[in-house]
């Protein structure tokens, strides 16, 4: 249903601007839907990516863990565990894209090996800490992965939905609004100039008569 407005050349001009406004608005926004899917996908095919990398990694930490038990006893290992000193960072800091703000994380590790004694240990459990350290690290990415695209989804959504909004409501209703005050303009106009006409001819007939009269 079209909006209704005063038929004036000013309103006329008001809803042509406003109907620039919202078209440029739509291809601004039709834009950005195009590249925050485009990230999208790109983020969910690295996320499924790492999804079986970290699956990988924490399979074979595992293991690693599992082999170091095997050659030197669940006690040995636990005491070894004990004397591992290796401190963890994560770093978050931030990237945009279009205007959404994307989480980076950055794994470091500290560590003040060696740990214990060589002697009387197995390279096993050298090989299961680096496997567990791999796996944090990964795991990591995979945190910002997630709440990445989930961030994108979230602004996918809303920016669909102010799209659609301009596309199928506010566009098509200024449109209307514009071709019905264009109309009645028209009309008016076409009134005045017969009603003018009128008055014309009727100014030109009293005139004759006048002179008619006269003489």
């Amino acid at each position: 249903m079209a909006r209704m407005i005063a038929p004036t050349r000013s309103n006329l001009m008001r809803l042509t601007e406003e109907l620039s406004f919202s078209r440029s608005g739509h291809e601004l926004l039709d834009q950005k839907r195009s590249i925050l899917v485009v990230e999208l996908l790109t983020l969910v095919d690295q996320a499924a990516d790492y999804q079986n990398r970290v699956d990988q990694a924490l399979s074979e930490a595992s293991q690693a863990l599992q082999d170091s038990v095997m050659d030197m006893g669940r006690l040995t290992v636990g005491n070894l565990a004990g004397a591992v000193n290796i401190s963890a960072s994560i770093e978050v800091g931030e990237r945009r894209v279009m205007g959404v703000r994307l989480p980076r994380v950055e794994t470091t590790f500290s560590d003040k090996g060696p740990y214990f004694s060589a002697e009387g240990t197995s390279l096993r459990s050298e090989i299961a800490i680096s496997k567990y350290r791999d796996a944090l690290k990964l795991m990591g990415r995979m945190a910002e992965l997630k709440v990445s695209i989930m961030r994108l989804a979230r602004e996918v959504k809303k920016t669909i939905r102010k799209v659609n909004a301009l596309e199928k409501i506010l566009i098509p209703e200024t449109q209307e609004a514009l071709a019905l005050t264009k109309s009645r303009i028209e009309e008016a106009e076409r009134e005045n100039f017969v009603l003018m006409k009128n008055v014309k001819d009727r100014l030109e007939r009293v005139t004759t008569m006048d002179k008619t009269l006269a003489t």
